[in-house]
């Protein structure tokens, strides 16, 4: 019985595989998923990214290859995003009242922090708020902080960062940028 050797793929052929996987996939593909999948190291895949990334970026086309949460995803650029969002007749981010919006904007930068915390912070009751979070999956439990009462702990999910197109949280807006629109 004669075992039959792979043979190695060119680095075109897998950079084409990884837009096709990037492609199908229905969140963001990391690359160690990549790699598992492809059975190539870490190093091949991560190049092959970088130079399908570079190639969408010199095609300046519609769409864009962008590393969210924690992988990768083939999306629309932002700057066509209101003709997208015209086709698809939506609204931008209607969906939430101003009260969630203030509580997921404390849950992000105060992570992880606690109903009292949050109360303590705006000023008044959370909770429906963060109930429509949690639904909406925005927000996840982190724990119990260590005190009186044992009181939960929230942070700020993985959706949170697809909803929001952010790669982590470091590319949220500095509070001093939120601090110099106020005034």
């Amino acid at each position: 019985m004669e075992i039959e050797e792979k043979q190695p793929r060119s680095i075109a052929e897998i950079i084409s595989i990884v837009e096709a996987l990037v492609f199908v996939a229905d969140e963001p593909i990391t690359v160690k998923t990549l790699s598992d999948v492809l059975e190539e190291d870490r190093e091949t895949i991560e190049a092959a990214v970088e130079e399908l990334k570079q190639e969408y970026e010199d095609r300046t086309g519609g769409l864009q290859l962008r590393e969210i949460a924690g992988g990768w995803q083939i999306s629309t650029r932002t700057e066509y995003h209101e003709e997208v969002r015209k086709y698809l007749k939506t609204r931008p981010n209607a969906k939430l009242s101003l009260a969630a919006l203030e509580t997921l904007a404390v849950i992000a930068y105060k992570q992880p922090v606690t109903v009292p915390e949050i109360l303590e912070i705006r000023g008044v009751q959370s909770a429906s708020a963060i109930k429509t979070l949690l639904d909406k999956k925005l927000i996840t439990a982190k724990g119990r902080k260590e005190t009186v009462g044992r009181p939960m702990m929230y942070g700020t999910s993985k959706d949170f960062l697809l909803q929001f197109g952010l790669k982590d949280l470091s590319e949220l807006p500095s509070i001093e940028d939120f601090e110099d629109l106020v005034q």
